[in-house]
């Protein structure tokens, strides 16, 4: 019979991991998780502390698998890229946005993303006031579209036909733009789904007219 695999932190937060992403943060516990690695649940009390000590190392392996920007590159392309990377990676893993926005994440994978971004635009020329501004901007972007697309109570799919149910309720006449919206959607020129891209594309063509006009 094969040795089973002997615990240590990263097992322990892999399975973490799985969990969460299967059945979110309040169905993992520490029976929950010892029962999926087959030991009792004292037993990870040897390489995490607590339940806090899970979601904080949970969170940071999936700030781990953000691309990160390198100091050097083109920042604008750069920032494209870790923007987009972050939203897709907090789709995949939907317990996770809730999480960076409400906890003090100080694990190595979050320090490296951190500092790898800060140093990108401090590099690229912009002062450490606006370089503070702008990854603050792009991350709140990255978090309340993504939070948004997790919790929205419908698929783009239905947007004809809920603009359809909801057109009659409005008084004719009172609401004539957001008529005019739910017909445009209803006759299908348009899907509704706003594009993540659209928003990132207008932070960062406005942090490129702020470092010109700070440069110049």
């Amino acid at each position: 019979m094969a040795a089973r695999e002997p615990l240590s932190t990263e097992r322990v937060l892999r399975a973490a991991l799985e969990l969460a992403d299967s059945g979110g943060t309040d169905a993992l516990t520490m029976r929950g998780l010892g029962q999926e690695l087959g030991v009792e649940a004292m037993s990870l009390y040897k390489h995490v502390a607590n339940k806090d000590a899970i979601l904080d190392g949970i969170v940071d392996l999936v700030v781990g698998e953000i691309a990160l920007p390198s100091p050097g590159d083109d920042w604008k392309q750069a920032m494209r890229r870790r923007g987009i990377s972050a939203h897709e990676v907090l789709l995949r893993h939907p317990w996770a946005c809730r999480l960076l926005m409400s906890r003090p994440n100080v694990g190595p994978a979050m320090l490296r993303y951190v500092d790898s971004t800060v140093g990108t635009l401090r590099q690229a020329g912009f002062s450490i006031e606006l370089a503070d501004h702008a990854w603050n901007a792009m991350d709140s972007h990255v978090y309340g579209f993504t939070l948004q697309k997790l919790t929205f109570p419908f698929e783009p799919q239905q947007y004809p036909e809920k603009a359809g149910t909801y057109l009659p309720q409005l008084p004719p006449g009172r609401y004539p733009y957001l008529t005019e919206m739910a017909l445009y959607v209803m006759e299908g020129h348009y899907d509704g789904v706003h594009a993540f891209t659209f928003g990132l594309d207008l932070i960062l063509d406005s942090l490129e007219r702020l470092l010109a006009a700070q440069c110049g």
